[in-house]
């Protein structure tokens, strides 16, 4: 599923939009460049689900959890820009909360998939970085440009059967804001054990 949005403030919505559908023990891995968005979604995810604290890049503490005010779910916060391996990650001992939380790893792929075969694949992209990938890597875009242009393209894919059943109510929801335009297809049609051994792919 791809969602195309115009704006930070699209962002903000789409954010708050897919946290309905969010629930306890959810994986999502989020991957970009560097200020492709990562952090702004996460935060907007956070007020969505009412968790406290401010959120801001961990990419020096690595992981931190935001309890929720309301009862719902915490929210945990992990980059995994600085570690090595899966194994770092482990030692993170995330597991020990996981079931009660809604994990977000940035810088992820590759590495945290082995915390669930479920879970929600975000590849946040600037739409410079896809004309300079279009040119083939070519096309310079100055400083200035690229900080006024706040247009995004969004793809998830959900894997495994928990997401399997999801993806197709957080299309409908995401394709009901306004100005944002969003292309299919809803779920993953893999097989969950093929979804778990291709995770690491964007």
């Amino acid at each position: 599923m791809r969602v195309h949005l115009e704006s930070l403030e699209q962002m903000r919505t789409f954010a708050a939009a897919l946290a309905d559908h969010l629930r306890a023990g959810d994986l999502l891995i989020l991957t970009g460049n560097l200020g492709a968005g990562k952090t702004t979604f996460t935060q907007s995810l956070g007020k969505a689900l009412d968790v406290a604290g401010r959120i801001t890049s961990p990419t020096f503490i690595i992981a931190r959890e935001h309890p929720s005010r309301s009862g719902g779910p915490a929210l945990v916060h992990v980059d995994a820009y600085r570690l090595a391996d899966g194994e770092e990650l482990e030692d993170l001992d995330l597991d020990s909360e996981f079931d009660e939380s809604i994990t977000v790893v940035e810088w992820g792929a590759g590495m945290a998939e082995q915390l669930s075969s479920d879970h929600l694949d975000i590849t946040i992209t600037p739409v410079w970085d896809e004309a300079a990938a279009a040119a083939g890597g070519n096309e310079s875009v100055g400083a200035d440009d690229a900080d006024e242009d706040e247009r995004r393209t969004v793809d998830l894919t959900g894997r495994g059967a928990a997401w399997a059943e999801r993806m197709s109510a957080v299309e409908a929801a995401v394709s009901a804001l306004p100005g944002v335009r969003v292309e299919g297809p809803a779920a993953a049609d893999r097989p969950v054990e093929d979804s778990a051994k291709e995770g690491d792919e964007s």
